[in-house]
């Protein structure tokens, strides 16, 4: 199966290793015997949008996700009809900030967002940086990762986490985190977001194959290294929560 990946804005919205998540899948999927292409959105360049099977965006300064926005409002129509038509995406970091409605900034400036959903982001001058252990409806193992944001999330609707045990989710401690709306898949959760939770790797590679009727392959690979740095940071983050 060939499959088409578009990478917005790679060299902006890097931080905290978020290139990882694209390679990551592209190697989950290679090994699946899948034909992958990459092609990345620079601002002022552009992307066929109505031929991708994954579009990507990973985690900024909150200045790059800013200067992001003023070229990625350009795709709002047709990300807008590819998610509705149950295309795959993820937004990591700041990246999910741009998919809401509006960004409110210290200095009492805004500026609007996609409006793929229509939750509305505010950030402050305090960061909120620590460990996540949360979990989701999408299946039964555990979510975990590393945050390092200064805004919150109101109003999101539908999240990807539906609560934490540790960390600070959309809006308060221990709330609800990140945002999930057919295949669409955004979180502050950083690390990188799919190469620390194989099984959610596994879910957006089932996302994709889904848009095409398919199902995975009952017989798919298996990180060992993955599920086994997952286990060991799972374990961790499970026993801090519960001791406190």
């Amino acid at each position: 199966m060939d499959v088409r990946m578009i990478h917005f804005y790679p060299d902006l919205m890097d931080l905290y290793g978020s290139r990882a998540n694209l390679l990551a899948l592209k190697r989950y999927l290679e090994r699946l015997d899948c034909d992958v292409t990459i092609e990345t959105v620079v601002p002022g360049g552009g992307a066929d949008m109505a031929r991708g099977d994954f579009f990507y965006m990973g985690a900024g300064t909150e200045r790059a996700a800013r200067a992001a926005m003023e070229d990625f409002a350009r795709y709002a129509e047709p990300l807008r009809a590819a998610a509705q038509d149950s295309a795959a995406m993820l937004f990591a970091g700041t990246a999910m900030d741009l998919i809401g409605k509006t960004v409110k900034e210290p200095d009492g400036s805004a500026y609007e967002g996609l409006g793929l959903a229509s939750f509305t982001t505010e950030h402050g001058k305090r960061r909120i940086v620590g460990d996540v252990y949360g979990h989701t409806d999408l299946y039964p193992e555990a979510a975990v990762g590393f945050m390092n944001k200064c805004g919150t999330a109101a109003g999101v609707e539908t999240p990807l986490l539906t609560g934490l045990d540790l960390g600070f989710g959309n809006e308060r401690e221990h709330g609800p985190e990140g945002f999930h709306w057919k295949n669409v898949f955004a979180s502050q959760l950083t690390g990188p977001l799919l190469v620390k939770n194989p099984k959610l790797l596994e879910t957006v590679a089932a996302a994709i194959y889904a848009r095409r009727g398919k199902t995975l392959p009952v017989d798919r690979p298996l990180d060992r290294w993955a599920q086994a740095a997952y286990a060991v940071t799972e374990e961790q983050l499970r026993l801090r929560a519960q001791a406190k």
